[in-house]
């Protein structure tokens, strides 16, 4: 379907990536199938030398995926996506595809934990350094450049300590060394921020979250915003072969398209969620974008457009009242990933980002006793009253 390129997000959402079909569906049907079938051999020929659009084998491409793709690449106004089997496999296509051999990143030290674990143990192994540093502290940043630094790599609203960076001055900072600027996106989706717009480079997603919204598929993307990129990242895609199925795309194709509105009650939820958690008693310090009391409020207000569906929160008592309320909440299910319709509770410490270093986890301000809870679409009162039965307890 064409679509206005000055389109609104809502109506991007339910209508963008689809194209015409056979017998005229109103939804991209799912090409379930390993393979293509050539018209002849020159046919197969021309394909194989790209001298003619087609679909071959579906790891290289596929409707179905690519319907998916240029859904979120218009959402993120980029040029083109590439679709990946989960959020790490995009975060491995990225650094696979930039970086070689004596080579240096530069990581936000507040990312998903294995994103950390995969810089520090696995691309490590093939001659690339990374330096870890607080990436809301633009001067951290500057001092970090080397020579030889390619990427620079961040989360913001950061994981699980929602610290937020400054996309476009860091992006500023990074063009003057060269290097590229790679924003992981999840946690806002491209309907409360736009990092391509605030001049970065390359944005990816754990569809796993917000995008596809009912924790129901596990997928990534990379949507990268100059188009001559593309070829490249997605021969490194082809080869690595961590690509996401037909079916699964189809079903993040279908979240899509409530997107705008599940995010909207994401943010009203947890807006009032921190707020009330800020005035518990037995709450020691609350972290979320929207909150006054945000150590980059300001910066929150002016690069996105709501606080998101995350909340960090540390209690009074430390880990043990946490085990407290993770282990007798309501309504609330005790378990990893964010962004579904449902609410979750997790401690990042033992859980999501165990991989890390205590060291590591402490210089992330990831303290043993910090609970982050991913606040979903169902009735704020009654997730209010699930947390206070349990905070009874403490």
């Amino acid at each position: 379907m064409e679509t206005n390129e000055d389109m609104r997000q809502g109506t991007k959402c339910v209508h963008s990536g689809i194209k015409d079909y056979e017998f005229g569906p109103v939804v991209p049907p799912i090409y379930q199938t390993s393979t293509f079938k050539f018209k002849d051999a020159d046919h197969g020929a021309r394909l194989f030398k790209g001298e003619e659009d087609g679909y071959i084998y579906t790891r290289m491409r596929n409707p179905t995926i690519e319907a998916m793709e240029d859904a979120i690449a218009d959402l993120e106004q980029g040029a083109k996506a590439i679709g990946c089997a989960s959020g790490m496999a995009a975060v491995s296509l990225v650094f696979f595809t930039l970086t070689q051999r004596g080579d240096h990143v530069i990581c936000g030290n507040s990312v998903y934990g294995p994103t950390t674990t995969f810089l520090a143990q696995i691309l490590s192994k093939f001659g690339v350094e990374t330096t870890f540093v607080d990436t809301s502290k633009v001067e951290e940043v500057q001092n970090a450049f080397r020579p030889n630094t390619k990427v620079l790599f961040f989360e913001t609203p950061g994981n699980p300590t929602l610290s937020v960076s400054d996309i476009e001055k860091l992006s500023q900072i990074a063009h003057l060394h060269g290097a590229k600027v790679v924003v992981d996106n999840t946690f806002m989706s491209p309907i409360l921020q736009k990092p391509l717009e605030l001049g970065a480079d390359i944005v990816l997603h754990s569809m796993t979250k917000f995008l596809n919204g009912h924790a129901d598929v596990v997928g990534g993307i990379v949507v990268l915003k100059d188009p001559n990129e593309y070829g490249i990242f997605r021969k490194y895609s082809n080869h690595i072969g961590g690509v996401i199925d037909p079916f699964n795309s189809f079903l993040v194709h279908r979240g899509l398209k409530t997107l705008e509105i599940r995010m909207k009650k994401h943010c009203e939820n947890a807006l009032k969620i921190a707020e009330w958690l800020e005035q518990h008693s037995k709450i020691e310090r609350v972290w979320y974008p929207f909150l006054k009391s945000h150590p980059q409020y300001e910066l929150s207000l002016r690069q996105t457009k709501g606080g998101g569906g995350v909340i960090s929160f540390e209690l009074k008592g430390g880990l043990e009242a946490g085990k407290i309320l993770m282990n007798n909440v309501k309504v609330w299910q005790l378990a990893v990933s964010l962004g579904g319709v449902e609410s979750l509770i997790q401690h990042p410490a033992s859980m999501t980002h165990a991989g890390m270093s205590k060291e590591l986890r402490m210089q992330a301000g990831i303290t043993d006793g910090l609970v982050r809870v991913s606040v979903g679409i169902e009735d704020v009162e009654d997730l209010i009253w699930g947390l206070e039965t349990a905070l009874k307890l403490v």
